[in-house]
This record gives C-alpha cells, structure tokens and sequence, in this order.
C-alpha cells in the first residue's frame, strides 16, 4: 500500500502546484514540485517559497533554474512542515460537537455553546519535531481505552498570517481521556507522533471551490476495511478566514503556523484503534495520506 497517492487533476485544475518534502538516498532534505509522476527538486526550502509575497511564481522561477527530479514512486516524502508550529481548531462540525457532549456529559453545555460562540475552540497541537508525514508511524497513548484519528483539512499559514496552502491533517485523539475532563484535553490531543500531515501542500489556485472538498476517513484492519466515513468541508460551521482570524489574536508565528480546521468524521464509541492499523486520509484537491498505527 504505497504511503501517498496524487489524485487526477481536473481541466480546471490542471495549474495545480503541490510542494512537497523529500529525503534523498545521501540523506539529504530538499524540498520539490510534483509534476505528474515526477518530483522536481527546488534549491529552496519549503518556508522560503510558502512565505514568498506569491509562492507560485517563486516556485516557478525556481523550477526555471533547476533540472534535478526524480521519480514520485521512488522520492521519500516527509512531512511537509518546516519549524511551523501544528494548531487545532475543534467542534467546527456539528458532528464533533454531538459527539464531544456524549463523551463528557458535564461539559456538554460548554461544547454547544462554543459550536454557536464568536469565538472557536484553539489549541496547540504539536511542535514541528511531532510531526510524522506519509507512511510513518502515529501513535495511540498507552494510557488510552478509546483513541481515534480526527482527519481534517490543515490550512498552511504564513507569518504574515496568509492562506498559503492546504494539506491533510491527522489529529489522533484520545477520546476517553478528553471526555474524563476537558481540561484533560491536552494530554489527549499533545503527545509524542500524535499529529500527522501530508502528503504534500496544494497552493490556493490548484483547490476546487470549498463546496466541493470532500474528506474521507478509512481505516484498515488486517487487510479489510474497518471503517470508512465520510463529510465535506462545506459542513463546518466556520470560514477558513475566520478561524486564521482569531489565530492571529494577539499571536504571531514568525516561521509560520498549520491550522488544522476540525474533524466532521467521529468513529462510534465501541471502535478504537490498535497497533498495525493503518489511517488512510483522503481530501479533495489534496491527495491521500496514510500512517500506520503504533502504541507510543
């Protein structure tokens, strides 16, 4: 099961620009283009080209100097993030608020009414260094009955706090834990490989109308398949640059942010994962990411 797959592009997206991370036979890190089934390696890092005023033309005038590429089915991507710092915005979907009130029946009142409320849910969820990208390991907490993954669309933000890409985010939960006490939730959504992203980054251009984003959930067990739900961005109850908004409150992110936007996919409560799962993400102008199951 290969760890990343790039969806056909449609006429009206034939543009598309998606930036990715490689790690070559030498070791060595370089960020690329993807071009059909080739990867084009750039002599720049990610940061440089997603804080550019206008990330597609210093794309492209890089692609222009450079004649290095390499396979797509032989390149070993990574994760694609920097040293951005991983943020979470929660009960953006009716569905995570239904299910966030039956999973803590003392705080239900609090998750209805920040569901309605001007202000989101925001929390931290992972410095760079957590951050596992396509075909690594995430991980469940040994101290956890009920852990599920949370697939969301990730926006990539730029320190001047822009709408600079898209990717797919894997916020793992420990469900039991958040809904023993929400001020729980930290150890719940922050610990070791607990966020996945990739398996590259879509340029604003190159994504279809947010109407038409759908997000799928898979999971596999043993060769069959386990679950599989699915919702569409168009559900959330927020705008992309309302949620970037209230990030940006009194904060800033000198080397950039993701803003994983909230889950509308929430297994039922007799289903958790197990070691040798495997998370299969797919979004819509995005691609597929996967991430094998692991107990920290």
């Amino acid at each position: 099961m290969r760890c990343a797959r790039r969806e056909p592009q449609s006429k009206s997206h034939a543009n598309t620009m998606q930036l990715c991370k490689v790690q070559l036979s030498s070791g060595g890190i370089r960020t690329g283009v993807l071009e059909d089934d080739r990867v084009r390696l750039l002599p720049a890092t990610l940061s440089e080209i997603l804080h550019a005023s206008q990330p597609a033309v210093a794309a492209r005038a890089r692609l222009d100097r450079s004649r290095e590429s390499l396979p797509l089915s032989e390149a070993r991507l990574l994760a694609p993030v920097d040293e951005q710092e991983v943020w979470a915005a929660g009960v953006t979907y009716k569905r995570s608020e239904e299910a966030r009130k039956r999973e803590s029946v003392g705080a239900a009142r609090f998750y209805d009414l920040v569901y309605t409320a001007p202000r989101p849910e925001l929390f931290f969820k992972a410095p760079a260094y957590r951050v596992r990208g396509p075909g690594q390991t995430v991980h469940i907490r040994r101290d956890s009955r009920w852990s599920v993954p949370e697939p969301e669309l990730a926006l990539v933000v730029s320190p001047a706090l822009k709408l600079v890409g898209f990717t797919a985010g894997n916020d793992m939960s420990s469900r039991d834990i958040e809904g023993d006490n929400p001020l729980y939730l930290p150890q719940a959504k922050c610990y070791n490989q607990s966020c996945g992203l990739g398996p590259w980054i879509t340029l604003p251009v190159g994504m279809p109308p947010r109407s038409e984003i759908g997000i799928r959930l898979v999971i596999h067990r043993s060769g069959k398949i386990l679950y599989d739900g699915r919702t569409s961005v168009d559900h959330m109850a927020r705008t992309f640059e309302n949620l970037i908004g209230w990030l940006g409150r009194d904060n800033s992110f000198p080397t950039g942010a993701f803003l994983l936007t909230g889950t509308g996919i929430v297994p039922e409560s007799h289903m958790t994962l197990e070691q040798g799962d495997i998370v299969e993400i797919k979004i819509d102008g995005v691609g597929t990411l996967l991430n094998p199951i692991v107990q920290g």
